[in-house]
Parts: structure tokens; sequence; C-alpha cells
């Protein structure tokens, strides 16, 4: 399998932080103010009154006055600041906690609203599939929490490494200077976060391709094919090589992350530990100016500092590693949508015409739609046929503006439909998609596509007996209330894929509409319950303009008009009688189709 690389992105980390920070206060500024002050007590309880104020203290009382009154009043008072402390700090986490529940429902309800936005394009582009992963896993695997901790724990441990310095200068300024050193440990940690998130950006296919495969072995939709064929062999093989992979990545940056890392150590804990450990043991053999509390300080100072430094150096790396997955979140949120809105309201409807109108994946070779036009008129019923890959779906994300054709138009009522607001012209369209779904809500709401009370259940019932699958559905213990899926109710049910198509289809019965678009709207289904759907439909929609798109000619023999697609051109139109006296495409289409109905043999009226 041929392996993608990603592409280093170079992101300014000051500017992503900056956003990310944004980003959460603007969600919940509670959850972010809660996280300083409970790793700010907790900081400074630990690493400076605990290590270093209360041991200073009780030294100086040993040293000095030996008095065991005064040293239990300020063990009590230890006592006492420990336990305000503590209590100071369950009450910020439980704000923190509640902050971060508002956090998460505030963002994903701004991703989900995004998501609505985009244009249907990115659904079928990698690089962005990978943007969007990368921005998303600032929730699915917190990355927001692990941001606004690091954060925390810089400002908390930046407080307490002052009162610890401080400390330490009232002893001997000069400790100070082995404490230099320091700084460079954030330059480190800024490279390695560069290098750490490139590794990552390399992963993010492989990544993808393992989710892909964890996900599908598990899925009902894929059990069959994967006990009856090799499939299950073929996924294996791209999930080991997706490891492999990056086993390979791992390994590539393995020695850079050493590296970093031994900068790190070198500059945060062993110039420090040892250039103050050496200077305090010189002072206190060698001098009299350093006592043995003052010793004691000195040593317990530089463990909290170590443990500062360590912990900000590590919130410092994480915070510009996170920094560039809020990037991709940047990206997501300013991508701007190539299909723009109008201001014109689609009217009712009188005429559709398709204007010289060719268009081309962006990926692809050859055009799907090639210089089409075609006019359909209001009243009219039209079926639009061809062979696989004609583009007759094509056409129909041409109409609903899920794309923009290259060249040509596309008029609604003489007007160019990029003119009309998207919900306005997508409104007069009633859709069912080839590729159908149906969610894991209630048979009724998956009819009406949204909750339903007791007027609307009756209406999605009428919905459901005009699609032909109501004898199913109230024969189940809740009937139309039933869930489809057992997902999240074990009481759902789980339809076959032709009873699916026909809740799918329920949909355009439920609604009134300009125009009906059906595309494959009978894939699922046998013979007997298509044409059966077709009458209903042909019944439901009489006065109403519809278009079939399909490959199956069921629905053309009982269309108005018929337009033959071939390789996205105008191959022929006209009535069913006209294209079989033609003998074109269509009476060769029709006449396949014919013999594979009744067992072979084709009548002499169909030759």
């Amino acid at each position: 399998m041929r392996w993608i690389e990603a592409h280093e992105e170079k992101a300014p980390i000051v500017k992503n932080v900056i956003y990310a920070a944004k980003t959460i206060w603007s969600a919940d500024i509670m959850y972010f103010l809660s996280s300083v002050i409970v790793m700010t007590i907790d900081m400074v309880f630990s690493y400076f009154i605990q290590n270093i104020l209360f041991l200073k203290t009780l030294l100086s009382i040993i040293e000095g006055e030996r008095d065991f009154r005064v040293y239990v009043r300020y063990l009590l008072l230890f006592t006492a600041t420990a336990v305000i402390a503590k209590g100071a700090s369950w009450f910020f986490d439980y704000i923190n906690a509640v902050g971060s529940k508002k956090f998460l429902k505030n963002l994903n309800a701004k991703i989900f609203e995004k998501a609505a936005e985009l244009d249907v394009s990115c659904y079928e582009n990698p690089d962005f599939y990978d943007i969007y992963q990368r921005a998303t896993n600032i929730i699915t695997r917190s990355y927001y929490h692990l941001f606004n901790e690091s954060v925390s724990l810089i400002i908390g441990n930046l407080i307490s490494f002052a009162f610890v310095a401080g400390t330490v200068a009232t002893i001997d300024p000069a400790y100070l200077l082995f404490l230099a050193p320091i700084i460079f440990v954030f330059a480190v940690q800024v490279v390695k976060s560069r290098y750490v998130y490139k590794r990552d950006l390399e992963m993010t296919k492989n990544n993808r391709i393992k989710a892909y495969i964890q996900r599908t072995m598990f899925l009902r939709d894929y059990s069959k094919d994967m006990r009856t064929s090799n499939i299950f062999l073929v996924l294996m093989e791209r999930f080991k090589g997706a490891i492999d992979s990056n086993l390979l990545i791992l390994k590539k940056y393995g020695f850079g992350l050493f590296v970093y890392s031994f900068l790190g150590s070198l500059f945060s804990e062993f110039i420090p530990i040892i250039g103050t450990y050496a200077y305090a043991g010189y002072q206190f053999v060698n001098t009299d100016t350093m006592t043995v509390s003052g010793f004691s300080v000195v040593l317990s100072s530089i463990t909290s500092v170590r443990g500062a430094v360590d912990d900000i150096a590590n919130a410092f790396s994480s915070i510009s590693e996170l920094a560039l997955y809020f990037d991709n979140l940047h990206k997501y949120f300013d991508y701007e949508p190539k299909i723009t809105d109008g201001k014109l309201e689609a009217g009712s409807f009188e005429t559709l015409e398709f204007k010289n109108v060719t268009f081309k994946y962006p990926s692809a070779e050859r055009a799907a739609i090639n210089n089409l036009s075609f006019t359909v008129n209001k009243g009219e019923s039209i079926a639009v046929v061809g062979v696989n890959g004609a583009g007759k779906s094509t056409l129909v994300k041409l109409l609903l503006r899920f794309y923009d054709p290259d060249e040509g138009e596309i008029l609604y009522n003489g007007i160019n439909i990029k003119e009309y607001a998207l919900s306005s012209l997508r409104g007069v369209f009633a859709t069912v998609f080839q590729d159908y779904k149906n969610f894991a809500v209630s048979v009724y709401e998956n009819v009406m596509c949204k909750e339903c009370d007791t007027d609307e259940k009756l209406f999605a019932r009428e919905a459901l007996v005009k699609s032909g699958v109501w004898d199913k559905i109230e024969k189940l213990k809740s009937s139309g209330d039933t869930v489809l899926t057992k997902e999240f109710d074990k009481e759902g049910v789980g339809l076959s894929g032709g009873e699916n198509q026909k809740v799918s289809t329920a949909r355009l019965f439920a609604r009134d509409f300009e125009i009906a678009v059906l595309d494959e709207p009978s894939s699922a289904l046998d013979p007997i319950a298509e044409y059966n759907m077709y009458e209903n439909l042909i019944s439901a929609t009489k006065g109403k303009t519809v278009m079939y798109i399909s490959h199956r000619l069921a629905s053309a023999v009982l269309s108005d008009r018929i337009i033959v697609l071939n390789r996205g051109a105008l191959e022929e139109t006209g009535t069913h009688a006209e294209l079989m006296k033609n003998g074109g495409e269509y009476a060769k289409m029709f006449t396949l189709q014919a013999s594979s109905y009744n067992g072979g043999e084709v009548s002499r009226d169909e030759e």
C-alpha cells in the first residue's frame, strides 16, 4: 500500500497560543480561572509554604529559642493553612469540572454548526479530513484540558518560583546565577514541540487508516462481508501496514527527541543542582555565613525550583505542541465555503434549465457533466437515466448547489440558482438520495426529521403508508415510536435495506415541495415493490414536478419525458415510445433490462 506523507506546516506558536486561550476563555472564562487558582494554590503550598517557609521557620526556632510551644503554634498554623488550601482547591476543582462541561458543550456546538456550513466537497477531500481530525483531537483527546492545565501549571509554578527564588536570594543572591541556564530550557522545549508535532503530522494518515479499520470491524453493515470473503485479511494488512509505517516514523524521530530531552535535562537539572549543591557545601564548610537552617533551606529550595522548572518546561512544551493542534481548529473555523449564499427567495416553480453546463470534480481526469442542456417545466415528470458513471448523481449535486458548474449555468424560473439563498433554493426540493441514511431516532422522527407531536405522528404514518413500509412498522413493539438500530436502545430494531429505503422515501411524502428529486430511490427494492413505489409517487406528486434519477427504467416508462445521459452528455431525449422507436441507447438499455426480468426472452414488441 502506498503511504501518503503529510506536509510540515509552519504555524506561529505565540499566535496559536493566544488563539487557544481565547477559544477556551470565550467558551467559559471560569473554566480557565478555576484551573489557575487551583494550580497556584497547590504549587505555592507544595513548593514554597511546605518545602521552604515552614522548614525555614521550624529550623530557625530549633536553632534559636528552642521553645516547643512556639514550635507547636507554628505547626498548628501550618495545619490550618493546609486545611484552608485543600478546601479552596476542592471548591475550585468543582468549579473547574462544571466549566469543563460548559466548554465542551459550547465548542462542540460551534464545531457542529461549522460542519453544517462546509461545502460537500470538503467531505471528499482527504487533506480536509486530516485537518478536521487534528482539530477534533482537541475535544476527543481532551487536548483542551491539557492546554488549560498546562497554562495553569505555568502560572502557578511561576508564582511559586518567584517566592522560592526570593527566599534563596535573601540567603545569597549568587544562587540565582545557577538558575540562569533554566532560560535555555524553554527554547529547547519550543524546538522539541515542533519536532513532536511534525512527527505526529506524518502519522495522521496512518492513524486515520487505523481508526477506520477499528471502527469497521465492529459495524454490523460490514459483518457479513467480513465473514464470507477475504476482505478481513486485506484490512488486517492495511492495519499492520499503518502500524509498521508509524514505527518507522517513530524511529526516524527517536534520536532527535533524545537529544532535545538531554539538553532540557542539562539546563534544568544538572547545572542548577550541581552548581547549587557545590556552592552551598563550600559556604557551609568554609564560611560562617551559612547556618544549618540556611543550608537546609537552600537544598530544599533547589529541589522545589527543580520541580517547578520541570513543570514549567513540560507545560511550555505541551502548550507549544497543543497550540499547533489549535492551529488546525483555527483553519477549520476560518474555512470559507466556496458555495456562497445568494439573496433571492425561490418562489413557486415554473421552469428549471440546465444551460451548457460542464463540471469536473477536482481530482477527476474527465468532466462528470459535459455541456449539458435541457429544460424541465412545471408539472412534468422527468426520468434521467443512464449507466453507472453517466453523471446522474452529479446532476443532483449541481442542482442542490453542493457544487457549482465550471461552465454554463442552471436557471430556476429563469434566474441563475447562485442568486438564491441556499436554504430557500434547497427548500423547494424534496430529495431522496441514492446513499440514503436513516438515524438512530424513532421511525416517526426519521420521517418528519424533527420531534413529533400526535398530529405529526399521524402525518408520518400516512407517509409511511404511501412509501409501502407501514405494514412492517405497525407490527413493531412500539410501532412508529420504535428507534431504528439498537445502538442506543435495546428495544430498537434493524430494518432490511429495502425497508430502510422506504422509510427514507417516506420523507418525501411527508413534506410540501415544488420539485421532487429521487436519486435511485428504489435501488434496494425488488421489481414489484419498485413499481408499486413509483405508482404511489406518481399519485402523491400529481400536479407536482418530479425528476427520477435512475439506471433502472421502471420510472422511465411512467414518466412524461426521458433524458438519457452518456458520460455526462445528453445522448437522447423523448418519451418512452419515441425512444424505443428510435432504437438508440435507451432502447438497448430497456431491452436488456426487460430480458433479465422475463428469463432472457425478449418479446417482439420490445425488439
